[in-house]
């Protein structure tokens, strides 16, 4: 990704002096005007890196607001660092454009759309753009972002270090995001599921926009045993979790926290416990936490403004977590999380 002036060069040198020049405002970004980018490693620092991509038809809906897909772009990349104990250096972006015609037209206008939101997530998360690539893509648009963090040295929270003892806790509600797409693909009213208007959009914004925890990456970082972020389904995710940890974990899911437009629609519809469970694109934190650093964790989690609860136990043993209902017999599930193979 280099730019030029806006009034030289090739189209794609055009597009990216016009959007996203502006938001290279570290100096390491050498203003997009070479080949690469320099960044300097803060001392006593590790670096943290993780990419994650996102496609039209698959993560997000073609003719989904260009702003929101932007943030989706960014934001479920900083939700990884956040579940590591990481705060962000900066990020790389690559944007597969399609070259035919698109419905709706990926034009000028969706661009100043998607760079000015994008901008304005970098800001607000301290997470400048170093540079990309721009290129055309014989299909739908794609977008892949690299974010780069940093912990001080040694002390990234890993998926392999839940002990047996260890508390399981996720942060904000679990499965809005998973219903919003239950309301999308089956384009359901307000009404289908005894919804308000109210209800409806906020699944909806939790699908479309995700919320990463960065507030609680040092609480993470000092309290956690293992963390990850619950991106492909709470009850899949804790699985990979359990399994490169070498143990396993009960969770009573009465406990597992759920907004209040969830909560209606699962009485309308209970039949969508699954997807609430398994579905995926929360975004939220699981971490395990030692029972002696419970109360600091959720403490640190209230004075940030995040909620945080306590959902299980990790035990010794392997095999999937067991997921127990309020009459204490275990739920099965069809899938434990999204895959895309």
């Amino acid at each position: 990704m280099t730019a030029t002036d806006d009034t030289a060069g090739s189209g794609e040198d055009r597009l990216i002096a016009r959007h996203f020049a502006p938001l290279a405002t570290h100096p390491g970004a050498l203003g997009l005007a070479d080949d690469v980018a320099v960044m300097t490693p803060p001392a006593g620092c590790d670096l943290v890196l993780e990419t994650d991509a996102i496609v039209a038809g698959m993560h997000f809906f073609a003719d989904d607001p260009p702003a929101g897909i932007a943030r989706k772009a960014l934001r479920i990349n900083l939700s990884d660092l956040a579940a590591k104990g990481a705060r962000p250096l900066g990020f790389l972006l690559t944007l597969a454009l399609p070259r035919r015609a698109a419905e709706p037209p990926v034009d000028d206008a969706w661009l100043a759309a998607f760079a000015g939101a994008l901008g304005e997530d970098a800001q607000a998360y301290g997470c400048p753009l170093y540079g990309g690539d721009t290129v055309a893509s014989p299909g739908p648009v794609m977008i892949s972002v690299t974010v780069i963090g940093a912990v001080p040295t040694g002390t990234l929270v890993r998926r392999g270090g839940a002990r047996p003892g260890d508390r399981v806790v996720v942060t904000g509600t679990i499965g809005d995001a998973a219903l919003g797409l239950v309301l999308r693909l089956e384009r359901a009213a307000a009404g289908d599921f005894g919804l308000s208007e109210d209800e409806r959009a906020h699944l909806l914004s939790r699908y479309r926009e995700p919320r990463p925890r960065t507030a609680l990456a040092e609480a993470v970082r000092l309290h956690a045993t293992a963390a990850m972020d619950v991106s492909d389904g709470l009850a899949g995710d804790l699985a990979k979790l359990c399994r490169v940890s070498g143990v396993t974990a009960r969770v009573d899911i009465a406990r597992v926290p759920l907004s209040g437009a969830a909560h209606r629609l699962l009485d309308a519809a209970p039949e969508h416990l699954a997807a609430v469970l398994s579905g995926g694109d929360d975004y939220e934190i699981l971490c395990t936490v030692p029972p002696d650093r419970l109360a600091p964790f959720l403490a640190a989690a209230s004075a940030a403004g995040v909620a945080a609860a306590e959902i299980g136990e990790i035990l010794a043993g392997q095999g999937a977590p067991a997921l127990v209902g309020p009459d204490g017999h275990p739920v099965a599930l069809d899938r434990a999380s999204f895959s895309h193979f």
